[in-house]
């Protein structure tokens, strides 16, 4: 369908004519064999009518029992009018509105003589069951997880949240996708300007389609450029709920098994929701060691490859004589041998997560004792490098958000590379040998103390 023709059906109302009206269906869906078209005549009112649907998309027992039975029974309705045994009946006169219902799932009836047609709720496309979230494991939290159902989604934050004022706003995004995206949010407690920008930043979005909660925020956050995360993700209803009771908004994406809680501060990256099922000390203490765990799965490979290359002095004799030992037959540069070893870890988590889950923790924990074992016995790694590579990699699972742990991953990529900018100027600038703590340390062994001292 071109672009004028999708105009005129925007436009377009629907006719009398049954026969009109069944073959612009055929002429809107073209190439579409999943698409029923069933004629029947009402016995309540004596009325030729059509019923259309999708057939992947409709629940076909509720369609006989709560429409097809009752339009063909011989009682007649004192009303005049048909009657269904279905929950929600709306009537739609315009045929754009009458085919976004087609593909989200509804049955609509066309009748004889009626410019007006009836879309009736007989959704029932394919869904999961409700599971424990994969991502966000919790021990004393609830365990059930959002899926890819958005009515399923909002009832159950509504369960958490049995309150008059909280509200769903609802969108349609995509041209072609047509995604529902739902709003919710508590009027009361929300201030109305972070609804207000975010309603014109969905709105305002123009795309095919939106397939999940990762793509609507590259849309709507603040600066999508941005290493950090802007809003937090969670696929958890109960931590959905508490972001609402603190003035925060949900975005809902159909299809999507998460929400986006927006706006988002620093801390909240670091909050989980047993935090508040523990003790304020507790609580407090491991909140304490996310951010330090959060900053040394940043900084720790950096701030070792400019001690061992550059800053050798401030570390103490003894310490310097082992690590000296340790890299003694290492061909590489602090700098490369920490590269080395962040890649391999981070080809070693991708294989773990895309391939099965029995066959992927095989892979990480046999994958890292075999190839760090192997790294340090060929020479080619010290061992105080797997151990800072480790430490640095234990740090970094503590923090509780995936999209902070992925932005942390990149993050410490760029402090290795600052830490060793400064030897790469200062060969250039001075064209000097530069002796780092490994050649030091060799140094050491064959002087006398006084001369290492004298020396430094």
């Amino acid at each position: 369908m071109d672009d004028q023709s999708a105009m005129n059906t925007k436009e377009e109302n629907i006719t009398k004519s049954l026969n009109e009206s069944l073959g612009r269906i055929e002429e809107i869906f073209t190439n579409t064999p999943d698409l029923i078209i069933r004629k029947l005549s009402i016995k309540q009112t004596g009325e030729l009518a059509a019923i259309i649907y999708m057939e992947e998309l409709t629940d076909k027992a509720s369609l006989n029992q709560n429409v097809l039975a009752p339009l063909q029974l011989e009682t007649g309705n004192p009303s005049g009018d048909f009657i269904t045994t279905v929950g929600y009946v709306k009537p739609h006169s315009k045929w754009e509105e009458l085919r976004l219902s087609i593909i989200l799932g509804y049955s609509v009836l066309f009748i004889e003589g009626r410019s007006t047609a009836y879309a009736l709720d007989t959704k029932g496309f394919p869904q999961r069951a409700v599971e424990d979230p994969q991502q966000e494991p919790s021990l004393k939290g609830a365990h059930q997880g959002f899926i890819e159902t958005g009515s399923q989604n909002i009832a159950m934050i509504r369960r958490y949240i049995a309150d008059k004022e909280l509200k769903v706003k609802r969108y349609i995004v995509g041209q072609r996708g047509q995604t529902p995206v739902s709003l919710l949010y508590l009027e009361d407690v929300i201030q109305p300007d972070i609804i207000k920008a975010l309603e014109e930043r969905i709105q305002s979005i123009d795309v095919d389609a939106i397939i999940n909660t990762g793509e609507l925020a590259e849309f709507i956050e603040d600066q999508p450029l941005a290493l950090l995360p802007q809003m937090i993700t969670t696929e958890r209803p109960d931590t959905a709920a508490s972001q609402i009771l603190q003035g925060r908004c949900v975005v809902v994406v159909d299809g999507s098994p998460s929400v986006l809680v927006a706006p988002a501060t620093f801390m909240s990256f670091f909050q989980t929701v047993d935090d508040y099922s523990s003790r304020w000390s507790i609580s407090s203490f491991l909140r304490i060691l996310r951010i330090f765990a959060f900053f040394i799965a940043i900084f720790l490979p950096g701030i070792f490859i400019a001690v061992i290359s550059f800053h050798f002095e401030i570390i103490p004799l003894k310490l310097l004589l082992t690590l000296g030992e340790s890299r003694g037959q290492v061909p590489f540069p602090p700098f490369v041998e920490a590269i080395i070893m962040e890649i391999t870890l981070e080809m070693l988590r991708e294989a773990g997560v895309r391939l099965p889950a029995p066959v992927g923790q095989t892979v990480g924990i046999v994958g890292g004792i075999v190839i760090g074992q192997a790294v340090v016995e060929a020479g080619l790694i010290s061992n105080v490098m797997v151990i800072v590579v480790a430490f640095t990699a234990i740090s970094s699972f503590i923090i509780p958000n995936q999209d902070m742990m992925a932005a942390v991953r990149i993050m410490r990529f760029m402090m290795m590379i600052l830490a060793t900018w400064d030897r790469a100027v200062q060969r250039n600038s001075h064209n000097a040998l530069h002796m780092d703590s490994v050649h030091l340390c060799v140094y050491v062994k064959s002087c006398p103390l006084a001369l290492f001292i004298a020396h430094l």
